[in-house]
């Protein structure tokens, strides 16, 4: 049967996370919702990256199988369905053993923060009016690709066997009105990239050291981290996969 991976983006404001939950609304819910009234059939989904409570994604895929050729044009049908936080973008055809989460061969997220108080910008981005030492956050910023054991990053009461990962880009930036953290890698764990905005922000108010960033690194205790970035300034960026998951299409 043909396997289709679908992009998504979405505002997670409204949304209790990606991957559908009991008792809670979330994007693959209302993705599920909408195609069975367009197919006339329910499509189960698979999801690439899981995202949490009020995340919202400029990409991420679903996969699943449907017996008969899906055109582009199906699309614009599909998003009247949806709500207005959540638009199909695309749908392409994959080789049959294609799999959107285990075939990532990269994720980029983007965590964005804001210094004066700006209402258009509150469900979007951290409210952070504090002063900030960007030669020691960007010095925080650029030890992580020497790690690759993110223990310390990783929230609790997770299914994962390994806490390896394998950071590319990581890096602070103007963005907007404030600051946008910039960071790319093969997987990431439970909380990590809030994990890390959090704990490299106490970095650059002076409360704790690059050193000390280091050593909690080491020490592999998720205690020692702060996950208090709040979920709705993050923003899962890109999901990238190599060519040859992907068919040829007439």
């Amino acid at each position: 049967m043909p396997r289709y991976f679908l992009e998504v983006a979405y505002k997670g404001t409204q949304y209790s996370g990606f991957q559908i939950q009991d008792n809670a609304s979330s994007v693959q819910q209302e993705v599920e919702k909408a195609l069975e009234v367009f197919f006339r059939r329910h499509i189960g989904l698979t999801g690439s990256s899981r995202t949490d409570t009020g995340v919202h994604a400029l990409q991420n895929f679903f996969h699943f199988d449907y017996e008969d050729i899906i055109d582009r044009k199906s699309l614009y049908n599909i998003n009247a369905i949806l709500p207005p936080d959540i638009v199909l973008k695309d749908v392409r055809p994959v080789v049959p053993d294609a799999h959107c989460r285990f075939d990532a061969i990269s994720r980029e997220y983007r965590y964005h923060i804001y210094r004066k108080k700006n209402p258009f910008l509150a469900d979007r981005a951290w409210f952070f009016p504090y002063t900030i030492d960007r030669q020691q956050l960007d010095a925080a910023a650029a030890i992580l690709p020497e790690y690759h054991d993110f223990t310390t990053f990783s929230k609790r009461n997770t299914q994962v066997r390994s806490f390896h990962c394998d950071i590319g880009e990581s890096a602070w930036e103007e963005g907007g009105e404030g600051l946008v953290y910039k960071v790319s890698a093969n997987r990431f764990l439970r909380g990590m990239v809030r994990g890390l905005v959090g704990t490299m922000l106490q970095v650059g108010r002076g409360r704790m050291s690059v050193q000390e960033l280091a050593e909690i690194l080491r020490q592999k205790d998720n205690r020692l981290a702060d996950f208090s970035a709040p979920g709705h300034g993050l923003f899962l960026f890109r999901v990238s996969f190599p060519d040859s998951v992907f068919l040829a299409e007439a």
